[in-house]
């Protein structure tokens, strides 16, 4: 394939990823067309999506991708390479690789030599999904130490509740360390100038400020 041939070509493939995910989804593409309305993209419309998926349309905005992806519900990376059903893409012009490969290049996932430097595009991507690792990480153990408790208070068994009483310590100390590592990190990243992502309502304590108790007031 030429350099000049690749654009429409790559289009291609999205207008086909694009008709498989729409018929996927059980949507005829007027029906397509007022999810991009209701959306707020009236221009892209039944008339515009027969030219896309026909081929005479060799060309699409940014806006109009990301709009369709979410009328289709489809992750937009999926549109862009042939995830499942081909090896391998050409995910830049005379630039061949596996389908995967092009995905994880995509997304900022391609693994590294050594660490993105501080402040770099790569680096912020990963801060943000090491912080998603901690979210992880602080709801399981957090959830699991609540569950502990729950079961330990709900047991008419004196030894069996002592037991469970003292796995829900365990767990509970667990879930401590979690949610203070994860709060040490979001500190880190506001330090940064990183504007950390909302936390889920379950550890949204991470965030309050740090209380002390009367007898350390009194020290």
């Amino acid at each position: 394939m030429t350099p000049t041939q690749w654009p429409a070509t790559f289009t291609g493939r999205i207008a086909q990823r694009l008709r498989e995910a729409r018929r996927a989804a059980g949507l005829t593409m007027a029906e397509a067309a007022q999810g991009c309305a209701d959306r707020g993209l009236p221009e892209l419309t039944e008339h515009s999506l027969k030219n896309l998926e026909s081929g005479r349309k060799t060309s699409i905005t940014v806006a109009d991708f990301v709009v369709l992806a979410d009328v289709l519900g489809v992750p937009p990376v999926t549109l862009l390479f042939p995830l499942g059903s081909s090896a391998t893409v050409e995910v830049l012009p005379g630039r061949e690789v596996s389908t995967w490969e092009a995905v994880a290049w995509f997304t900022g996932e391609s693994p590294l030599d050594e660490a993105a430097p501080e402040g770099s595009a790569r680096n912020v991507l990963d801060v943000f999904r090491q912080h998603g690792d901690l979210v992880a990480a602080a709801l399981s153990s957090h959830a699991l130490a609540r569950e502990r408790r729950r079961a330990a208070s709900t047991t008419l068994d004196r030894a069996r509740r002592a037991t469970l009483l003292q796995r829900a310590e365990g767990y509970e100390e667990h879930a401590f360390e979690d949610c203070q590592e994860l709060r040490t990190f979001r500190g880190r990243m506001r330090d940064r100038e990183l504007a950390p992502p909302s936390l889920p309502d379950e550890l949204a304590f991470v965030d309050q400020p740090e209380t002390s108790t009367p007898s350390e007031d009194s020290e």
